[in-house]
């Protein structure tokens, strides 16, 4: 693995497009203990059943059945997930504070509604937005 890079084994179960549906062998980088993990192994085994799967692109031109290795830039889960939780955890809390300055609990509740809403469209613009870092996308990077 490079340093740069965090890097999986997967095999390809299907294709979509420029993409590939991978099913990684294990549950993780495995790299949830070292310093940089992000610990997403520990999160996977406790709430995932059955096979893990991932859209990666495709630009090698992998094939259904090929084992392949996978790569993301280093940092880009942890980047990811504090997108998609803590985002979301952020807005939801500065909109309960926000409405409660109008004296009432439904007020809060409605700031917290509203600030819960509009954060999840923002996460889902930010994530289905196709321009951004290739790196920090999962990619297929060799077949193996």
């Amino acid at each position: 693995m490079s340093e740069d890079k965090t890097e999986i084994r997967a095999i390809v179960r299907a294709l979509e497009g420029p993409r590939a549906l991978v099913e990684v062998e294990s549950g993780g980088c495995g790299r949830c203990h070292e310093e940089g993990g992000c610990g997403g192994q520990n999160l996977t085994q406790m709430f995932c059943t059955g096979p893990k799967t991932y859209l990666a692109d495709n630009h090698c031109g992998a094939a259904v059945g090929d084992k392949v290795i996978v790569g993301i830039a280093a940092g880009a889960v942890s980047q990811t997930a504090n997108l998609a939780y803590g985002i979301p955890l952020t807005a939801t809390i500065i909109g309960a504070a926000l409405g409660s300055q109008w004296g009432s609990d439904l007020a809060a509740m409605a700031g917290a509604g509203l600030g819960l809403v509009l954060s999840v469209l923002y996460v889902r613009f930010r994530t289905t937005n196709p321009t951004g870092n290739f790196a920090a996308r999962p990619h297929i990077i060799s077949r193996s």
